[in-house]
C-alpha cells in the first residue's frame, strides 16, 4: 500500500494541476478574507452588515473563509481519479495492481494525505490576511478557543472534500461531467434550490453544505447541527463517497 500511495503522489506532483488549484485556493481565500475584514462593521442599505472588527462573531466568520476553497479541493480529487480514464492510464494502473480496490484505496489515501499540508497552507493564508488586516484596523483576532475550532473545522473540511472528489470521480469517470455536475450541485441545487423552497429547506442541514456550515461558525440563520455533529456528518459523506467509488471501480469494466 505504501508503494501505491507513493505512485499516486508521483502522478499528482509531476503535473501542475495541483499547483494551479493550490495557488487558486490561496488567492481565493486571501481575496475573500480581505473583503470580509474590509466590510466589517459597515452598513448595507441602511441595515447592519457584518459585525465589527473585534467582535467574536466577526472573527468566526473571518476564519471560516477558508471553506470557500473546498470546491477547488473537490475538483482536485475529481481530476485525480478521472484523469486515469481520460488519459487511458486506468488499464495499466489496474494491470499493475490487479486488485482494483487497493488501487482506489491508495488514491483516496494519497489525496487525503496530500490535502493535509495543502489545506494548512490555505488556512495559513486566511489567518495571515485576517490577522494583518484586522490588526491594522485595531483588533487582531486571537488564535484560541472557538477561533481555533473554526480553523480546525475548515481544515478538516478541505481534506474531506478532496476525498469526496476522488469518490465522485470514481463514480462518474467523465472528468468534465463530474466537475460540472459537482459545481451545479454545490452552487445551484444545494446553494439555491433547496434553500429557496420552504418545504425542503430543513433538509439543508443534513447535506454536505449544511454539515460544512455547522463545523464553521457563520452568520447564516438557518437551523444547523452542532459543530461535532456536522463534522461526523461530513466525514460520513466522505466515507460513503469513498466506498461507493471503490465498489464502482471494482465492478465496472474499465473501457
Amino acid at each position: 500500500m505504501i508503494r501505491l500511495v507513493r505512485a499516486e503522489w508521483t502522478k499528482l506532483f509531476t503535473t501542475r494541476v495541483w499547483l494551479g488549484l493550490l495557488l487558486g485556493a490561496c488567492l481565493l481565500v486571501a481575496g475573500f478574507s480581505a473583503l470580509i475584514v474590509g466590510f466589517a462593521g459597515a452598513e448595507q442599505n441602511g441595515q447592519p452588515g457584518l459585525p465589527s472588527v473585534g467582535n467574536p462573531q466577526f472573527e468566526h466568520v473571518a476564519f471560516a473563509v477558508s471553506t470557500n476553497a473546498t470546491v477547488l479541493f473537490l475538483i482536485l480529487g475529481i481530476i485525480g481519479m478521472t484523469q486515469e480514464y481520460r488519459h487511458r492510464t486506468a488499464t495499466p494502473t489496474f494491470l499493475v495492481t490487479p486488485r482494483r480496490g487497493r488501487g482506489v484505496a491508495a488514491k483516496l489515501l494519497a489525496y487525503a494525505l496530500a490535502a493535509v499540508p495543502m489545506g494548512l497552507l490555505v488556512i495559513a493564508t486566511n489567518v495571515l490576511v485576517v490577522e494583518i488586516y484586522a490588526g491594522a484596523r485595531g483588533a487582531a483576532p486571537s488564535l484560541t478557543g472557538d477561533n481555533l475550532r473554526v480553523l480546525a473545522g475548515a481544515w478538516a473540511a478541505l481534506v474531506v472534500y478532496a476525498v469526496i472528489g476522488v469518490g465522485i470521480g470514481a463514480l462518474l469517470r467523465n472528468q468534465v461531467g463530474a466537475i460540472v455536475g459537482a459545481l451545479v450541485y454545490l452552487f445551484v441545487v444545494e446553494g439555491i434550490v433547496i434553500r429557496a423552497i420552504p418545504a425542503i429547506a430543513p433538509l439543508f442541514k443534513w447535506l454536505p453544505g449544511g454539515a460544512l456550515q455547522a463545523m464553521t461558525a457563520t452568520l447564516d440563520a438557518t437551523d444547523l447541527l452542532d459543530p461535532w455533529q456536522g463534522a461526523l456528518l461530513l466525514i460520513g459523506y466522505g466515507l460513503v463517497a469513498a466506498i461507493l467509488g471503490t465498489l464502482f471501480a471494482v465492478r465496472r469494466d474499465i473501457t
